[in-house]
């Protein structure tokens, strides 16, 4: 059976287990009920408040049940206290006294904001994009942070998760941690703008089940089974379960299945030695979202003009397809030696296979007028073969012709291996109070690729081919439906392996009551390969020499904290991230191209960027109310551009790092209860973003540096969050606001040297919520998102002929949470 009809079986027939469970949960007539945050389980509940820098909530005990957790049920019961520590060792302070700033969103307010995918908490969190899911790494997550990709830079439980896929959901997630500023001391190579960190849900000390049921509009569907149960005095069993499906609000054809079962058993609980194994699986069949035309030209971005409709699908119903496979186990161990010394052990074997076939609305758009709607000719030359002469194909007025990756397959797997140990200390060293923590981690990835046609004849040859051409649709009301040949064929194979080995320590000296300083530095050895095949008639014929890239690198994070009180914090602080050619084992470097090219770089020394960070962070109300501000500068010191008139200085043809951009930025942020039953969370981030120099020293000198003083592409300078909820007597209500400001989506170019620059429109989206607490045990949600059906675009292609997904348009569901 192939990889893909593999994932579509078992996509449809879950485990007799699982369909028990479910079934068990509808039964119950009980939504969704999440458990509580790990990290919170030292707090008191505050179902209000999702948490940036620093507060997370906890469960209420005081029933007498052991463990028993009542976070989600309890939204009347609110004392507001704040926690003080992140998820991973290698932050060696309290959150409050930690020089940077880091946003946490617990289980309990995605609960509370039903928000459902990684792409849906972050964009709950000002100043984070999304790109469209294009490009050498795929269809997937694709995310900018404080206006740098960090599609690379996201963890799970502390260590990378490279692999580019959707993550679709987080009921196996305990909260989503982001990390603001270069980080690569804390997560390797790259995290020039921050990490995204995912916390899993392991078992526990405690026995809590929730059951949850949940339906909406756009068939929306889902059941859910938190379980925890002590086994004995010290071992402790939890399983996840989870089943959705729905059509995306505001399109025809978009659709989204999966399930997920993720069990875990903790050993040792309450003693000195805790030994704890997780699985996680969870299979997706998805439409993969491309959404809509989208151009730009002049100062605005657009999509088709008249009679457009942005729930129109330009893809074909009976072929498009996101499969995703995950299978991951972790095993933990944890040891305390004394009061003062403790030693972690990380280990985590994963494999996820993604396999899609895609057709995003890419071609020529001939309007009424005869033009396209950039004000191009309609007519389109190719060259069918290298060395014939090219074809003219004219499309007719009111038509539109399909082009580029329509059909195209992509089958990935990736697998991760990666072991990381830590081991931490509290000790003195005369007046000086350390809490330092040293490790090491050493990680294996490997990447394969497998991209096919799906448009091709029995013999393996493009019947579209020109002067052949796709058929023609009305660009309005296209045909979604294929009907040509279907026979998948081999167009293109890539493997790639990675190995990274580091090093690392962390120590937060107290010099005194009111100073305190934070410091951290990382070595690391990077080195990976990708070995591109040359393909001919659907197999392999050979393989091209493989590029390799081998790296040493040195990340360092210093901080200085001044406390004037407890509660408070003044730092200022300074890091630096380091990104190699070989970044991430999807992505290649780049030899043997035409040295005229200019684009090797398989033997360039890393790129650099540092981050400068000013900041703030109090606890008022009796540690209820977080406030934070910073300012901070992110800069690029040096990244690769390509330099093709260099063939006299560097025959090779490489790129040099000439390049330089910058970001700075302001970010303000509240959370925590202003009073017992009124909770609030907001988060304000200001965005400045320049290139400083787009092309090497030489093409500067030259004068050709034309994108020079353009902001990035893609970065809003305002974006702004908030989240609030009430209680009142046994009632909950909430109402959110996420604002995102415009942001540019070209820079200049040799031909367009000073004409406009195209941006994206801004758009404010509301979400409201009302609950009732029926008893302590029993809670009903009501949830409406884009309360008033806002239309907007996001994951904006930046090409002149790309393409936008519309934001989900409104959507209202009913569950209803039951914990025992």
């Amino acid at each position: 059976m192939s990889n893909s009809s593999y994932i579509r079986s078992a996509a449809t027939t879950p485990p007799r287990l699982l369909t028990t469970a479910l079934g068990l949960a509808l039964a119950a007539a009980a939504p969704h009920a999440f458990a509580e945050t790990a990290a919170a389980e030292t707090a008191a509940a505050d179902a209000g408040s999702a948490v940036s820098a620093d507060a997370v909530t906890a469960p209420d005990v005081a029933d007498g049940r052991r463990g028993r957790d009542t976070t989600s049920l309890d939204a009347v019961d609110v004392t507001g206290v704040a926690v003080k520590e992140a998820s991973s060792p290698k932050y060696t302070a309290p959150l409050r006294d930690t020089p940077q700033t880091i946003e946490v969103v617990p289980q309990e307010v995605m609960a509370q904001q039903n928000l459902l995918s990684l792409r849906d908490v972050l964009s709950t969190l000002p100043g984070i994009t999304f790109g469209a899911g294009e490009g050498g790494g795929g269809f997937g997550d694709s995310i900018n942070l404080r206006g740098f990709a960090a599609s690379n830079d996201i963890q799970v439980d502390g260590v990378r998760d490279s692999a580019q896929y959707s993550r679709s959901d987080t009921f196996n997630l305990e909260q989503i941690e982001v990390v603001n500023g270069a980080s690569s001391v804390y997560s390797g190579a790259g995290s020039v703008g921050g990490t995204i960190n995912l916390v899993s849900k392991a078992a526990r000390e405690g026995d809590f089940t929730n059951l949850g049921a949940a339906v909406g509009t756009d068939s929306y569907a889902r059941v859910t089974l938190d379980s925890n149960q002590m086994i004995g005095d010290s071992v402790a069993v939890r399983v996840n379960l989870m089943g959705h499906r729905n059509d995306v609000p505001g399109r025809d054809v978009e659709e989204m299945k999966r399930w997920g079962f993720a069990p875990s058993i903790a050993f040792g609980l309450g003693s000195d030695t805790t030994f704890t194994l997780s699985y996680l699986h969870q299979r997706d069949d998805n439409t993969p979202q491309y959404g809509v035309p989208y151009f730009f030209a002049g100062n605005r971005g657009f999509t088709l003009p008249g009679d457009f409709d942005p729930s129109t699908y330009y893809g074909y119903r009976n072929v498009d397809t996101q499969e995703i496979e995950i299978d991951s186990f972790t095993a933990v161990l944890n040891h305390t030696f004394s009061d003062s010394l403790s030693l972690r052990n990380f280990t985590r074997a994963q494999e996820v296979n993604q396999f899609l076939i895609v057709d995003p609305p890419q071609g020529t758009f001939c309007l009424a007028n005869n033009r396209t709607p950039t004000g191009a000719s309609c007519e389109v030359t190719t060259t069918p073969v290298t060395g014939q002469p090219p074809v003219t194909i004219v499309v007719p007025i009111n038509t539109y012709m399909p082009s580029g990756p329509r059909g195209n397959v992509r089958d990935t797997t990736n697998r991760l291996l990666i072991n990381q140990t830590d081991l931490t200390a509290n000790f003195n060293t005369g007046a000086v109070e350390h809490t330092l923590v040293g490790g090491f981690s050493l990680m294996h990835e490997s990447y394969a690729l497998d991209g096919s046609s799906e448009f091709r004849n029995p013999d393996g040859s493009n019947p579209y081919l020109a002067p052949n051409h796709l058929p023609f649709t009305d660009p309005y009301r296209p045909d979604t439906l294929y009907t040509g040949p279907r026979n998948r064929t081999l167009t293109s194979k890539v493997d790639g392996e990675l190995d990274n080995a580091a090093v690392y320590a962390f120590d937060t000296l107290k010099f005194s009551e009111q100073w305190q300083a934070n410091v951290g530095m990382r070595y690391e050895h990077n080195e990976g390969s990708s070995t591109t095949y040359n393909v001919a008639n659907g197999a392999v014929t050979s393989a091209a020499p493989p590029a390799k890239n081998s790296d040493d690198m040195f990340s360092y994070r210093a901080g200085l904290v001044f406390k004037p009180v407890e509660a408070g914090s003044i730092y200022f602080a300074y890091g630096n991230s380091k990104t190699p050619s070989k970044a991430s084992v999807n992505g290649s470097c780049t030899q043997n191209a035409s040295p005229t090219a200019g684009t090797n770089n398989c033997n360039v020394d890393p790129e650099s960027a540092i981050n400068y960070e000013l900041g703030t962070k109090w606890e008022l109300l009796d540690q209820r109310l977080s406030l934070t501000a910073s300012i901070f500068r992110n800069e690029r010191e040096n990244y690769r551009v390509s330099d093709p008139n260099n063939i006299g200085e560097n025959p090779s043809g490489e790129q040099v790092l000439d390049g330089k951009a910058r970001v700075d930025g302001v970010i303000l942020g509240a959370s925590g209860t202003i009073t017992k039953n009124w909770a609030v969370y907001a988060n304000y981030t200001y965005l400045d973003s320049e290139v400083l120099q787009g092309v090497s020293d030489k093409a500067a000198a030259a004068g050709a540096d034309y994108t020079r003083g353009d902001d990035l592409v893609s970065v809003p300078k305002h974006s702004f969050n908030a989240w609030t909820t009430l209680d009142v007597g046994q009632w909950q209500f909430g109402y959110g606001v996420n604002y995102q400001g415009e942001f540019y989506l070209n820079q200049h170019s040799e031909t367009n040297r000073n004409g406009p620059l195209a941006k994206s429109d801004d758009y404010w989206t509301h979400r409201a919520m009302a609950a009732w607490n029926v008893n302590r045990d029993l809670r009903l949600q009501l949830n409406i998102n884009n309360l008033f059906d806002k239309e907007y675009y996001t994951r904006i292609r930046t090409s002149a002929n790309g393409w936008a997904t519309p934001g989900e348009g409104r959507q209202v569901t009913v569950q209803a949470n039951y914990a025992f």
